[in-house]
């Protein structure tokens, strides 16, 4: 298993690498489209979409994570219990005071996100506060907290932004596709309806891409790591384990979850059919949390 200090490392070399990899797609397809319409606009589109969308996924990803979910920040006095917990796990982590956010959602579950540790940002439901006991709390806060200090947050964060706007390109390209298509065959002009055949063929697999960055990306030792790190700092792996137990055994619906974001949460967010439809496991990128909870009660013995 990697150690905290070479999966730091690790989180920001892929971080550079993935926004390297977006920009050379994006100006890819900018050059089919500047080839076959014999225009430079949209190479230039291309260009600027690429270099806005790599520089919002650096400096505002957090925050458009944060609007995707809709938490909301919370401040000291309207809960003071909270920030203490928080506070008192950051001095034994030895790392600064995040914000925090609560997501109006019954689900029990939790994320961290932020650019780096003195731009941290952990948000738990209003679920995780209502159903789990203190140390539960505590394990699952030092969990997130652990994610700030390996430096996972950026890293997951740009994915979210990046794995969006491919799937938005997916989903126009289509659309796209089947219009011109249409169109060239009013005009018996085959040639430029197999090129968007193509188009509409690259758009299909755009979405089975992003889920395979996803998982390129967010390895899932990074829980573990993130489970055997925040058990360290609460000195306790018990409650966390309760924690992940009382977590993935609710029910409840977590409506802001999606497949761009579910590798955020602590735990899978999707319950029932959904949990089980072939598109969401595609994007799965959690260890499954029998193996999380045993090596937990492990450290304890």
């Amino acid at each position: 298993m990697p150690t905290l200090y070479t999966l730091a490392e690790t989180n920001s070399k892929k971080t550079i690498f993935l926004i390297s990899i977006f920009i050379l797609l994006i100006l890819f397809f900018g050059w089919l489209f500047d080839h076959f319409f014999g225009s430079r606009f949209f190479l230039y589109l291309a260009f600027i979409l690429a270099i806005s969308q790599s520089f919002l996924s650096y400096w505002y990803s957090d925050k458009i994570v944060l609007a995707m979910t809709r938490a909301k920040e919370v401040k000291r006095e309207e809960n003071l219990e909270l920030y203490r917990i928080v506070e008192n796990l950051c001095i034994g982590a030895g790392l600064p005071l995040p914000k925090i956010y609560i997501i109006d959602e019954e689900q029990p579950n939790a994320f961290a996100t932020g650019r780096d540790k003195e731009h941290a940002v952990v948000a738990v439901t209003r679920g995780l506060l209502e159903k789990l006991e203190k140390t539960e709390l505590e394990g699952v806060i030092a969990h997130e907290l652990s994610h700030i200090g390996n430096r996972d947050i950026l890293l997951q964060s740009v994915v979210v932004v990046l794995v969006a706007v491919i799937g938005l390109l997916s989903n126009w390209f289509l659309r796209m596709s089947r219009f011109t298509t249409l169109r060239k065959r009013e005009k018996k002009e085959e040639r430029g309806a197999l090129i968007f055949l193509l188009f509409g063929i690259l758009a299909a697999i755009l979405a089975p891409l992003a889920a395979q960055i996803i998982r390129f990306a967010i390895s899932r030792k990074r829980e573990f790591l993130a489970d055997a790190t925040g058990a360290l700092i609460t000195r306790y792996p018990e409650g966390l384990a309760r924690a992940l137990e009382k977590i993935s055994s609710d029910q409840s619906q977590l409506k802001v979850a999606s497949n761009f974001n579910a590798h955020l949460f602590i735990v899978n967010p999707f319950r029932g059919e959904a949990k089980e439809s072939w598109f969401a496991k595609l994007f799965m990128t959690h260890p499954p949390v029998e193996e999380r909870i045993k090596a937990l009660r492990e450290m304890s013995l």
